[in-house]
């Protein structure tokens, strides 16, 4: 149910235990028999830290694609301006690289390629492991690229290498800390092995420490970046929560459920119902034994609603010891079937009280609005209060053609 959160169940802890040798003895298990096992058990749990580390999904809700897709198309202007400046430094620049057609080539393939990330189906992939892994696969093609074209215009003497710098920190914006450094870690990598090893210099091993540096920077960025927007997340999330939800029974308030009224009516008609609970004898309790009494009632009643119900249906408190609940229904035999397990559910947790519940059933129809649904449901609860309470009214409403107008049994 969307008002319930069941507690996590946690694993049984196994013991393992040897088999038995030849006399019957049961061997022990030493540190070394845990050792060996170890690596079984740590292995998928180190393989799924590494992909909520690295692949979590970018967004989750519309506004938070809108901004990833919007860096995308940054990011592709990024990528062609540094191709066309790599492009003009070869036709300018009196190094090895000048007018060199690898050069020119590679920052042809910048310009040309990066327009075609706009094929892909952005918005869908911002919203699972896709997302990061196009970020990841951006950054390392570019990292390619400049390292190629590096090379050929003097290795760990060309200016070129700064483009990586502008990658990262633009990039770094889509990862995780842990990808920021896998992503540094692998343009360090691919400097050093194709740019400065062939040809140590001091200048080469200068700028890939710079860069390893700045790789660590921008993982503490990235990792205050994502950090502040889960506690901004989860504010929204507890704000949303607690307008949505009664501070007393902790189920839906009256505001969410007609909420979900509303979007169940453009469903199929005569497919949900709505039974309106009303409490009878409850205001006995606060006379008698004070209000701490009747909270802790409708507490009780909000929990034997909670176990009449399923997972997928909705309860809520209206007001008062006023009840209701929403739930989808194949015929009519599931919609009274319902109506009856609430009002004996009731009647079992308030009897030492004297509280029973009146519920009134209805169908939502075609054409319905929220007024007219909770009229009929009012309307069914008050005829089967009127005739004594402790009853379902509205037993034929799926046979009702018509909105009922009648008040009376």
């Amino acid at each position: 149910m969307g008002w319930l959160s069941r507690p996590e169940g946690s694993d049984a802890v196994k013991v393992p235990g040897g088999p038995a040798d030849v006399d019957g003895v049961t061997p022990p298990t030493g540190g070394r028999r845990r050792a060996a096992d170890a690596p079984s058990h740590v292995r998928p749990r180190l393989g799924a830290a590494l992909r909520r580390a690295l692949y979590r999904p970018l967004a989750e809700d519309d506004a938070r694609v809108a901004y990833w897709v919007h860096h995308v198309r940054l990011g592709v202007l990024l990528t062609e301006v540094g191709g066309l400046a790599a492009m003009g430094y070869a036709v300018v620049t009196p190094t090895s690289g000048h007018l060199h057609p690898v050069l020119l080539g590679v920052a042809g393939l910048a310009v040309l390629g990066a327009p075609l990330l706009f094929l892909l189906p952005l918005a869908a992939m911002m919203r699972d492991a896709r997302g990061p892994l196009l970020f990841y696969g951006w950054s390392a093609g570019t990292t390619v690229l400049v390292v190629i074209g590096t090379r050929v215009d003097g290795g760990a003497d060309s200016a070129l290498i700064c483009l990586l710098f502008l990658t990262l920190g633009f990039m770094s914006a889509a990862f995780q800390p842990a990808g920021v450094v896998a992503m540094g870690g692998f343009m360090v990598a691919a400097y050093l092995v194709v740019d400065v090893l062939p040809e140590p210099r001091v200048s080469g091993l200068f700028v890939a420490f710079v860069m390893a540096t700045f790789t660590m920077l921008c993982a503490l960025a990235s990792a205050n970046a994502w950090e502040s927007h889960d506690r901004q997340t989860l504010l929204l999330r507890t704000h949303e929560t607690l307008a949505a939800t009664d501070p007393l029974t902790g189920c839906l308030n009256r505001r969410a459920f007609l909420d979900r009224l509303h979007a169940a009516i453009g469903g199929a008609p005569g497919r949900t119902v709505v039974c309106l609970v009303d409490l009878d004898g409850f205001k006995g309790v606060n006379d008698r034994d004070g209000h701490a009494a009747g909270d802790a009632v409708l507490r009780a009643v909000t929990t034997a609603l909670g176990a009449a119900v399923r997972e997928t249906d909705t309860v809520a408190r209206l007001g008062g010891d006023e009840f209701a609940v929403l739930a989808a229904v194949a015929e009519e035999a599931d919609a009274t079937s319902l109506a009856e397990r609430i009002r004996e559910g009731i009647a079992r947790v308030g009897r030492s009280v004297g509280v029973t519940a009146s519920v009134g059933l209805t169908v939502v129809r075609a054409g319905d609005d929220d007024h007219e649904v909770l009229l009929r449901a009012d309307q069914a609860m008050y005829r089967a209060k009127a005739a004594g309470g402790d009853q379902v009214g509205g037993r034929d409403a799926w046979l009702q053609t018509e909105t009922a107008t009648d008040h009376s049994a």
